[in-house]
């Protein structure tokens, strides 16, 4: 295992996760749920409070506690009348249709997002997606197990969940209706879900929901990021597993030359090659002026971007696999003030964070350590996370 100088020792043991805040907007209010707590009783909230519809799509929807108790809330909708449709992502998902059972006998529809053995196995649904009565929605990075929703001292997950109401929440759930469709036919095509992805239109305002995926081209997210990015003067970035390729990369060191690029990543993961994947890049961020925190706490699952006054919110972390393969919801909101306070949400992080400074970088960067940090890389861009979380190199 890797070591880092701990200076940040005495910020990480007083961390706690922020308390819920939200954002008003014009057509648009946001809720923030840092809290693992917090976000369980609010999407609970969301389920129990739901008239008419419940539409949820998730990656990981597993058969512990956190997930029997999403599941049995789900069920209760369902037997009062609420339409309620589950779509579940195959390969990383341990909910299945023995599980979902009561959902079904209760009236409610489970779908599975199925990998295959094609081009089509390594595409992954990604998203986190759940939709109340076509009025309010939520999105985040989280998942729907144990682990998303405990404490920073009971090593939980470092996650952020956003509500949304107003008029994108229609963009939602006709995204979530794509999904749907898809996942209807047992012999739904590979090109069926690229061309979703390849002709979804996130709008031209400032608030604007993009897509990522498998497509011929770029997807609405990859390629507006990669815009905001040639231009961009003032970059925070908050994300669980970070290595983009080569051209954005040398975007954000751009930013660094002649403004502010500041990366706070993990320094805990469930995944220790994403650890290394992410060191490999450090030297090239700090010669060009970047500053870089490793989050000490606990895991750090959030995927946040601030950009000049542009927020990028949702499940896509910043890798080659969110990038172009993953299908991926993100929110793009273009607001100062909303910018300007999810800045200073990263920021209030940093003080249980370790800054890796040039010297110590330089400690860390031995020929064994580079070597490893190389083989990472290669795990986490060009194989599989699941293969890489089985070797994970030690790191």
């Amino acid at each position: 295992m890797e070591t880092v100088p701990d200076t940040a020792g005495e910020g990480a043991a007083a961390y706690r996760d922020p308390a819920p805040f939200h954002a008003e907007l014009p057509g648009l209010a946001l809720g923030f749920y840092p809290g693992g707590p917090d976000r369980l009783e609010r999407l609970l909230r969301l389920i129990e409070e739901a008239q008419h519809s419940l539409k949820l799509a998730f990656y990981i929807f597993a058969r512990d506690e956190a997930g029997r108790i999403v599941r049995d809330a789900l069920v209760a909708a369902a037997v009062r009348g609420v339409a309620v449709t589950v779509i579940v992502d195959g390969f990383g998902s341990q909910a299945d249709a023995v599980f979902f059972a009561p959902l079904t006998e209760a009236g409610g529809d489970f779908r599975i997002f199925q990998a295959r053995w094609s081009r089509r196995y390594l595409i992954r649904n990604h998203q986190k997606i759940v939709v109340a009565d076509g009025n309010t929605a939520m999105l985040g990075g989280f998942n729907i197990e144990n682990d998303y929703f405990e404490l920073p001292e009971q090593d939980g997950w470092n996650d952020l969940a956003v509500t949304l109401t107003g008029d994108i929440v229609e963009q939602v759930e006709a995204w979530f209706g794509e999904l749907e469709a898809w996942t209807a036919s047992d012999k739904a095509q590979f090109r069926a879900i690229r061309k979703s992805v390849r002709e979804w239109e996130g709008g031209d305002g400032p608030v604007r929901l993009l897509i990522g995926g498998p497509t011929k081209g770029l997807s609405s997210w990859a390629r507006i990021i990669g815009r905001d990015l040639m231009y961009g003067r003032k970059l925070d970035v908050m994300m669980a597993y970070f290595a983009p390729p080569r051209r954005l990369r040398r975007r954000m060191r751009e930013i660094a030359r002649k403004g502010q690029t500041r990366l706070l990543l993990p320094g805990k993961t469930d995944n220790g090659a994403t650890l290394g994947a992410a060191r490999l890049l450090y030297r090239a961020f700090l010669r060009s002026g970047a500053r870089i925190w490793e989050f000490q706490p606990c895991k750090l699952h959030t995927k946040l971007i601030v950009l000049d006054d542009a927020v990028y919110l949702g499940s896509a972390n910043f890798d080659m696999r969110s990038l172009y393969l993953n299908l991926e919801i993100v929110l793009r909101v273009e607001d100062r003030a909303l910018a300007e306070r999810m800045r200073g949400f990263i920021a209030d992080h940093f003080a249980a964070s370790q800054e890796i400074t040039a010297d110590i970088h330089r400690q860390q960067a031995g020929w064994f350590n580079r070597l490893r940090w190389i083989a990472s890389w290669f795990l986490v861009s060009v194989v599989d996370y699941t293969v890489s979380r089985k070797l994970n190199l030690g790191l």
